[in-house]
């Protein structure tokens, strides 16, 4: 017989074929002798998998019938004892009645408050009334939200006819409250004229210069949408003469400034710790940084708790019924109010794709009008007045609206426009603590970019002035530098906001600095011109002006008070395009114009400031009559300065003194005598 090649398809296993033919096995025998041989192989088989696989392999069926006994085993009744079956009983019990152990948990917590503030208010009603005060607002709003959401649909109802007959007879009555509010105006400017002079005028007119050159350069100048304008306006002067114009609320916006003042000193604290009690020998770096920390972790921790949503909620509901635009429009530019320009769109970012170009340049515009509650408290610890700088945030929010529907009007039809309103991003953060620890994390990026954005603008402001000062002197002018070409740029539109003649040049080039820079430059000049005319003297050395009258430190703090230069157009740019990839050309297309219709949006509020800012609210005497002695700011009718000339007369009647500290000149002597023409006996 021919041998023939077998092959061996496992060590150890042979071709049984081939030995059984050389045996003479019987054929039924080498069948069967195949199939059990196939048998074999593949139960060696399995366990060479099994083996191979290791922990990899699992077997399904022996751990299930492992978790079937283990499950039988738990199964078997089991004795409790007395104290597990009440804690069993009480279990079940506070699960039954969850909803009202809250509320009796929650009734005992707001009598307890309630307890506190009746106690406190009994013992000082006028030390206790600012809690007073917050507690009412607390519990109108609470029951404000708690009917709109248990009876919105009645409310609606109730309130229905009357929206339909206002939309009925809206065509003419939209232009009898237009006609109604310019009527005010106009009465209200020749009344305040006629009392406090004419330089309210000036800032009238820059407010009106500005609306014709945003519509002369508008996208589309014949598709301008009015209401939103007009209102955003209207809104900026309400609140201006609420804020300004009113004991009252100048006192609350003064009182808020104060406690935010004294909120962001706890931040030395930290500082101190870490740095040292030397600390505030390096100002910037170790003073005013610590404070955008401590305030990024504060507004980390309210937006775990939801409050910071529920605020902008109601800010925005207010833009968005009063002014009338689409409901992203208004939460953004009131985010901007608390948060960066950065940050507030994320409020809004499920709906960010579907937004028209016009409402991406509001919410754009919205960046560039406001500055972010965090680098806030830095401007604060400048110097600057904290109660201008929290009215300046306020205002500019719709300002920001009426100017970004004035340069790019809608002529889409806007795609969300829910009713409800709608659903704002929630904290990621798990716990209090958690939202802490990640508001001081977070703000270690901004902390960051402050501190090398002032590093390299200062490097290159000072060799800019070095350059400008080297051409300037081959022309025998050394004094030219960045500041100044700025000055004479920026001048103009400074003095038609209201600004003295004798302070636009300064005022010039700081929003010079704030266009071409940052805006943290510009308030660390204004805050040395501030300390500057605290401090007193001679207002000018050597031909240069030292400081500037308050009227003209007032507007500029609003004038200023703004994200828009080029260094946040890039930013916004990359944050935007971020958030939202499909708006990418849009985003970029708009972003110049945004950062303009920011900026003239920072010039409105300053008008309507120049408007309304009574100055001596905050000046004393002395530097009213050394002002007016200059005739550069009030006017020789003012009320004010009748009223410091008859106390100085007074002072002198009494045999007082009459020149406390050297504060009184021998010029302020001069216009007392010119305006109640006094006796020779005084102004000899």
């Amino acid at each position: 017989m021919e041998l023939t090649e077998t092959n061996r398809d496992h060590p150890g296993v042979h071709n049984l074929a081939f030995q059984n033919d050389s045996h003479g096995v019987d054929v039924k025998d080498l069948k069967g002798l195949r199939d059990n041989s196939q048998r074999i192989k593949n139960s060696q088989n399995k366990k060479t998998v099994h083996a191979n696989q290791g922990d990899e392999y699992i077997n399904i069926e022996s751990d299930l019938r492992e978790n079937k006994r283990a499950s039988v085993d738990d199964e078997q009744p089991r004795l409790k004892g007395n104290l597990e079956k009440k804690y069993d009983e009480i279990c079940e019990f506070c699960k039954k009645h969850k909803t009202r152990i809250h509320y009796v948990f929650y009734g005992i917590l707001i009598t307890a408050y309630l307890a506190v503030v009746i106690a406190a208010c009994s013992l000082n009603f006028q030390r206790a009334l600012p809690l007073f005060v917050i507690t009412v607002l607390a519990i109108f709003f609470i029951c404000w939200d708690f009917l709109i959401a248990k009876y919105e649909d009645r409310i609606a109802a109730f309130f229905s006819p009357g929206d339909r007959y206002l939309k009925k007879q809206w065509f003419w009555l939209k232009w009898v409250l237009c006609a109604a509010l310019i009527i005010t105006i106009i009465f209200w400017l020749i009344f305040d004229t006629l009392k406090r002079g004419s330089r309210q005028l000036i800032s009238f007119g820059g407010l009106v210069m500005y609306i014709l050159l945003m519509l002369i350069f508008s996208k589309y100048p014949t598709r301008v949408a009015w209401r939103p304008v007009f209102s955003g306006i209207g809104m900026q002067f309400i609140l201006g003469v609420l804020i300004l114009r009113t004991q009252v609320g100048f006192d609350v916006f003064k009182w808020l400034g104060i406690q935010i003042q004294t909120f962001l000193e706890y931040s030395d604290a930290g500082a101190k710790f870490v740095f040292g009690d030397k600390y505030t020998d390096h100002f910037f770096a170790f003073k005013v940084l610590p404070i955008v920390v401590f305030f990024s972790t504060v507004m980390s921790m309210l937006y775990h708790v939801g409050f910071m949503q529920w605020l902008i909620g109601k800010v925005g509901w207010i833009m968005h019924i009063f002014m009338g635009t689409t409901p992203v429009e208004s939460l953004v530019a009131a985010g901007n109010i608390f948060v960066g320009q950065t940050e507030s769109p994320l409020l809004v970012r499920p709906y960010l794709p579907y937004i028209t170009k016009s409402e991406l340049h509001a919410v754009m515009t919205a960046g560039f009008s406001t500055i972010a509650g965090s680098v806030l408290g830095a401007y604060i610890s400048f110097g600057v007045s904290s109660s201008h700088l929290l009215t300046a945030s306020v205002m500019s929010a719709p300002a920001s609206l009426a100017a970004s529907k004035l340069f790019w009007p809608e002529t889409e039809k806007p795609l969300v426009t829910l009713r409800s309103g709608l659903q704002m991003a929630k904290s990621e953060s798990k716990n209090l603590l958690e939202a802490a620890s990640l508001g001081a994390s977070t703000s270690i990026g901004l902390v960051a970019n402050i501190a090398v954005n002032v590093i390299s603008f200062l490097a290159l402001l000072s060799f800019l002035d070095s350059a400008l000062s080297w051409v300037g002197n081959l022309f025998d002018y050394p004094q030219l530098n960045f500041e100044n070409i700025c000055a004479y740029v920026f001048m103009p539109f400074s003095f038609m906001m209201g600004v003295d003649w004798e302070d636009s040049f300064i005022v010039g080039g700081l929003l010079g600095y704030k266009t071409f820079f940052n805006e943290f430059l510009a308030y660390e000049r204004l805050s040395k011109l501030i300390h500057n005319r605290q401090k007193g003297g001679s207002m000018y050395i050597n031909g240069v002006k030292q400081y500037m009258t308050v009227r003209s430190e007032v507007i500029a703090t609003y004038a200023l008070c703004g994200f828009a230069n080029f260094g946040s157009l890039g930013l916004v740019i990359g944050g935007l395009t971020s958030i939202a990839p499909s708006k990418k050309k849009e985003i970029a297309d708009g972003a110049f114009r945004a950062m303009i219709a920011g900026t003239v949006a920072c010039f409105m509020t300053a008008c309507v400031a120049g408007m309304l800012t009574v100055p001596s609210l905050e000046v004393p005497c002395h530097i009213l009559l050394g002002n007016a002695s200059n005739f550069t700011d009030f006017p020789a009718n003012s009320t004010e300065l009748v009223e410091c000339c008859k106390h100085l007369f007074t002072s002198a009647n009494h045999l007082e003194e009459i020149f406390p500290g050297g504060n009184y000149s021998l010029s302020s002597w001069k216009v007392c005598c010119q305006i109640l023409g006094q006796p020779a006996v005084h102004c000899t």
